[in-house]
């Protein structure tokens, strides 16, 4: 599983991002910066389920849960861009790491739809 490519650019993207929330501003830490860390292992954790869960349905629940987060985490990363909480290079790389992940995780349900 740490092999896989996706869990790669996701450990690769939370130990990037993770540290940065933790340095915005008071105001926002206990709300937008909680949320995305929330948000980034909450995606974490649906990929996991979705090698974990013993039948095909539950795992595509799973990867259906990931997309879902994966696509409030790109939201939430860009709101945090326009309140300048990351600057313009920052997010160009989260953007690159969670296109890479979205990329991967399409690929994984087109998969796991045609084998079930």
């Amino acid at each position: 599983m740490p092999d896989s490519p996706i869990f790669a650019k996701l450990h690769d993207l939370l130990t990037w991002l993770l540290p940065r929330t933790l340095k915005f501003p008071r105001e926002y830490r206990f709300s937008l910066a909680l949320r995305i860390q929330t948000c980034a292992l909450d995606l974490q954790h649906a990929l996991v389920a979705a090698v974990k869960l013993p039948t095909a349905h539950a795992r595509a629940d799973a990867l259906t849960q990931a997309d879902i987060t994966l696509a409030e985490l790109r939201l939430l990363l860009r709101l945090a861009t326009d309140l300048k909480l990351l600057d313009s290079p920052g997010y160009g790389h989260t953007a690159r790491l969670t296109e890479e992940v979205g990329r991967l995780l399409g690929a994984w349900k087109k998969k796991s739809d045609t084998a079930g």
